[in-house]
C-alpha cells in the first residue's frame, strides 16, 4: 500500500507539472530496484573486512516475503498505464529470487514464484477490478482489504489471468469475480503458493519447501469466476476462450 501511494504521488506530481507548463507530454515512470530487503543486515555486519567476494546482502526469503512481492507486482500492474519499466533490484544471490553456490547448487527462493508468474502470465492489458472485501487495520494503514487483485487480458492468446493475494492470516477467502464479458472462457488452472509456516524458506538442502501447486476449486459459471483462496496465499487463476 505504501508502494501504491508512492506511485500515485509521483504520477500526481508529473501531471501537475504537465498542467502547469500546459504541456501535451504525459510522463511515464520507471520504478527502479524494487524488492524486499532486510534479512541480511545482521549477517553482513559479521563479514570480515576486505574479504574476497563475501556472501553479502544474501537475504533468505520467507513465505510472507513472497506474499509481499506478489502484492508489489500487483501494484506495478495496477499502474501499468504509467509505470512502463520496473526493474527488480537483483536476480541472483544478492537480495534475489535465485540463489547459487560457488561450483555447486542453485535453487529458487520463495519470491521467485510470484515474479515468474507475473512475467509469464502478466502480459497484455491490465484490467482494473472494483474490489469489495472485508478490511482490517495495520500498524501504518487503516481499512486494508484482505483481497489484493488485478486481472490481465492477453488478447493475442485469448487468455485472462487473475492475480490475487489473500492477506487474511486466519482463514480462507471466498473469491468471486463478475466476468460476464468472458462467459465463453473456461478455467485453465488455479495456481496457489502457500505454506502453513509464514517463516518457511527454501534452501540448498530443502529447495522445494515453498513451491506452487494446482487447485481444482476455481470455476466459471454464467460469467462469474469463483474460487477459494487459502489463508495467506498468492493465487494465479488462468482462463482461456473456448
Amino acid at each position: 500500500m505504501d508502494m501504491d501511494s508512492f506511485i500515485k504521488s509521483v504520477i500526481s506530481i508529473c501531471d501537475y507539472v504537465k498542467a502547469k507548463k500546459r504541456s501535451k507530454k504525459t510522463m511515464y515512470l520507471s520504478f527502479d530496484e524494487w524488492n524486499v530487503w532486510f534479512h541480511s543486515n545482521a549477517a553482513d555486519r559479521e563479514i570480515e573486512p576486505w574479504s574476497i567476494a563475501p556472501p553479502q546482502l544474501e537475504d533468505v526469503y520467507t513465505m510472507e516475503d513472497a506474499l509481499l512481492v506478489g502484492s508489489m507486482l500487483i501494484s506495478l500492474l495496477r499502474h501499468a498505464d504509467r509505470v512502463k519499466i520496473a526493474c527488480m533490484a537483483q536476480l541472483v544471490n544478492v537480495i534475489a529470487p535465485i540463489m547459487t553456490e560457488t561450483g555447486g547448487r542453485s535453487w529458487r527462493q520463495t519470491i521467485y514464484y510470484p515474479y515468474m508468474h507475473a512475467s509469464i502470465f502478466g502480459r497484455g492489458i491490465a484490467l482494473q477490478p472494483i474490489i469489495e472485501s472485508e478490511k482490517y487495520d495495520s500498524r501504518d494503514f487503516t481499512d486494508v482489504c484482505y483481497l489484493d487483485s488485478i486481472a490481465v487480458l492477453n488478447e493475442e492468446k485469448e487468455e485472462l489471468t487473475l492475480f490475487a493475494v489473500n492477506r487474511n492470516l486466519d482463514g480462507g477467502l471466498q473469491f468471486e469475480c463478475d466476468a460476464r464479458g468472458f462467459a465463453d472462457y473456461h478455467v485453465l488452472e488455479h495456481i496457489i503458493l502457500e505454506h502453513d509456516n509464514l517463516k518457511a524458506v527454501n534452501t540448498a538442502l530443502a529447495p522445494n519447501t515453498v513451491m506452487p501447486h494446482l487447485s481444482g476449486n476455481a470455476q466459471i459459471v454464467d460469467g462469474r469466476i469463483s474460487s477459494l483462496l487459502p489463508r495467506a496465499s498468492w493465487n494465479v487463476i488462468r482462463l482461456a476462450k473456448g
